[in-house]
């Protein structure tokens, strides 16, 4: 996806005036209007490729359908809860957040909170204001020797860790995907989720909010705990508030710190009401510095984008991540030409395509090359003209495809670079082999017919005509005829070894022949295609 072509953008939410001046100063036409009704955004989208906002516009699904040009969805802030994520994922449509801008302010908050619910001041202030001087009803807790648990582990919540390690607390923590080798690098022991709830003191979330964390800490969890403190300033939704005031109400819980409710204001009172509990309306990111560091860092990121040098803060589309790796980069373009040829070669595809990476250098590449086949797969299909990396596996589902990889540490054959990419259809003879040479993707083998040299592929090459028959030197000239009968030049010409008594040809040709019957008293396989 080439993001090269973004031109003009609408700020809709206010911003620090640096976010419209980096934008400005890199070239692109910038629009800043507030406080739109949703008619006038659409309105105003309509010519825009690129869209940022923090937390007041709301994008829903009527205002994606409706922005045909829009490319990118940029957030001020970490929170998205105000983009419909579905909708734009489906439409193909970028989404990033800021992920460092709001990182100190949170984690500063996180840590206060922690505090504040150890030794209760916001109670004892409330108590001396009221005019009482109440000192054995606030007895504190020492932070010192206690057990904090972290659900969470990226960024934010290790600086939360390093912080309150400070002041002698013990750190256990869940992330899903980050290695207890990486999280034990800052002091954190990784736990299975049921380890944690009865072993810890206090325990403060920072999970986002999916499927498989909405509810996550419920009637169930309360009642494995420890008479501990929560704290939660990430998402509304991951706590069950109705679990959480049963817990505080039974003593199953001491107390909670909560900067999110899942109605914003809340309109019933029992938590906010309640005298263990600390409220604030979500503050995570209220610091004066915030907005600036949104602000620039969201268009540092639209110029980085926009230039090809990196793309940061994805929220919907790490595969584009990787798209702008110098390595990866000629990997994913290969990957979708195969997707490509295997696509032309063996019509709409249904069933199951296997993919086989080998070598060292694609182990963890299958989370950029998979989508890139799908691309190449699903591309000219007429029900999926704006298939991008973005929706590539949302949208492979709904065409009958299921994608499999797998991955070999063996490169394969001598004079394949880094690694070798195989896209085969199963339970049928359609197998693409490829490499990257240099920069350049190249085709190594059809069905095992070996190409020497190998055919490159990438953008920019003329169309190509593929055909296979039995060996037969004097076919060329007749071959070559039926091009010039059709009007069409012959620009370039290689041929694979023979295999199965077969040869491969390869033709590229100045334009794509308007019918292949006559070929077909020829040759046993022919499709021609564009990259």
């Amino acid at each position: 996806m080439a993001f090269a072509n973004l031109q003009k953008v609408l700020i809709s939410d206010s911003l620090d005036p640096c976010c419209w001046n980096i934008l400005q100063n890199g070239g692109l036409q910038v629009v800043e209007k507030q406080n739109l009704s949703k008619e006038e955004l659409i309105a105003d989208l309509q010519d825009c490729q690129g869209l940022i906002v923090c937390l007041a516009t709301k994008v829903t699904s009527d205002v994606i359908n409706a922005a045909e040009k829009l490319q990118v969805v940029g957030g001020a802030g970490t929170s998205m809860d105000n983009v419909d994520l579905e909708a734009v994922t489906r439409k193909g449509i970028l989404v990033m957040n800021t992920p460092n801008g709001n990182r100190l302010s949170a984690e500063e908050l996180t840590c206060g909170m922690i505090m504040c619910l150890a030794r209760q001041i916001p109670q004892v202030t409330a108590s001396m204001k009221d005019g009482k001087w109440d000192r054995k009803k606030f007895m504190g807790t020492k932070l010192n020797g206690k057990m904090l648990g972290i659900l969470g582990l990226g960024r934010i919540r290790r600086e939360v860790a390093i912080r309150m390690q400070s002041f002698g607390m013990k750190t256990v923590g869940y992330h899903p995907i980050i290695s207890p080798e990486v999280s034990a690098s800052f002091s954190i022991q990784q736990l299975p989720l049921e380890e944690i709830w009865p072993l810890c003191d206090f325990i403060t979330v920072h999970t986002p909010l999916l499927p498989s964390t909405t509810g996550l800490l419920n009637d169930s969890t309360f009642a494995l705990c420890k008479m501990g403190a929560l704290v939660n300033c990430a998402r509304r939704g991951i706590m069950d508030e109705g679990a959480l005031l049963w817990a505080l109400q039974s003593g199953q819980c001491a107390g909670a710190a909560l900067d999110v409710f899942t109605e914003e204001p809340p309109r019933d009172r029992a938590l906010v009401d309640h005298e263990n509990i600390i409220n604030c309306p979500h503050l995570g990111a209220s610091t004066k510095e915030a907005p600036s560091s949104w602000g620039e860092e969201i268009a540092v990121q639209f110029m980085d984008m926009v230039k090809g040098r990196a793309l940061a803060g994805v929220v919907n589309a790490q595969a584009l991540t990787s798209a702008f790796s110098p390595h990866t980069k000629p990997w994913i373009g290969l990957a979708e030409a195969l997707g490509t040829l295997m696509r032309a070669w063996a019509g709409s595809p249904k069933g199951t395509i296997q993919v086989v990476m080998q070598g060292l250098s694609l182990k963890n590449a299958r989370n950029c090359l998979s989508p890139a086949i799908i691309v190449g797969l699903l591309k000219d299909a007429s029900n999926h003209a704006d298939v991008t990396l973005v929706n590539a596996k949302l949208l492979v589902k709904e065409a009958g495809l299921n994608v499999t990889t797998s991955h070999n540490p063996t490169a394969g054959e001598q004079g394949c670079g880094e690694g070798l990419l195989s896209v085969a259809l199963a339970g049928a003879p359609y197998q693409g082999v490829g490499f990257v040479q240099g920069t350049t993707p190249v085709l190594q083998a059809l069905s095992g017919a070996a190409f020497r040299p190998e055919v490159p592929l990438h953008r920019g090459l003329p169309l190509l005509l593929f055909w296979a028959q039995p060996s037969n030197p004097v076919m060329l000239p007749t071959m070559i005829g039926l091009l010039a009968e059709a009007g069409v030049l012959l620009l370039s010409y290689q041929t694979s070894v023979v295999s199965d008594g077969e040869t491969w040809h390869i033709m590229g040709i100045s334009s794509l022949l308007p019918s292949l019957d006559a070929w077909k008293q020829h040759v046993t396989k022919a499709f021609q295609f564009h990259l």
